[in-house]
C-alpha cells in the first residue's frame, strides 16, 4: 500500500474549502520578551507598529482578503476588533496593505 494512502486527509483551508472558513481566533498569546533597552523612542513605536501590521495582515489573509485593494481601512479595523487589538491608525493600515502587496 502506498505511503500516501496511510496519511489522514488534511482539514480544508480557505483555498480548498467549498465555502469560506471562519477565522480562528488566537489560541494563546505569544510569550512576550522585553525589548532591548537604549534605543530611541521612534524605534519602539515603529517596531510595535510593524508587529501590529503583521498580525492584522495575517488575520486578513486568514479571513479571505488576499489583495491590498480589498483591504480598506474599515475592513482592517474590523479585523482588529475580531482579533482583539486596538483599532489601527491610518499609517498602520497603509503598512498592512504594503505587507499584503509585497508578500507575493
Amino acid at each position: 500500500m502506498p505511503a500516501a494512502a496511510l496519511k489522514p486527509k488534511p482539514l480544508p483551508t480557505q483555498s480548498t474549502a467549498k465555502r469560506p472558513v471562519l477565522l480562528d481566533l488566537p489560541y494563546e498569546p505569544v510569550a512576550k520578551r522585553p525589548l532591548p533597552a537604549g534605543r530611541p523612542r521612534e524605534w519602539y513605536v515603529t517596531h510595535n507598529r510593524r508587529l501590529k501590521a503583521m498580525r492584522l495582515a495575517i488575520a486578513l489573509l486568514d479571513s479571505g482578503v488576499y489583495l491590498p485593494d480589498q483591504a480598506r481601512n474599515e475592513r482592517i479595523r474590523s479585523a482588529a476588533l475580531t482579533i482583539g487589538v486596538h483599532p489601527p491608525s491610518d499609517t498602520t493600515c497603509h503598512m498592512v496593505r504594503a505587507l499584503m502587496r509585497y508578500s507575493r
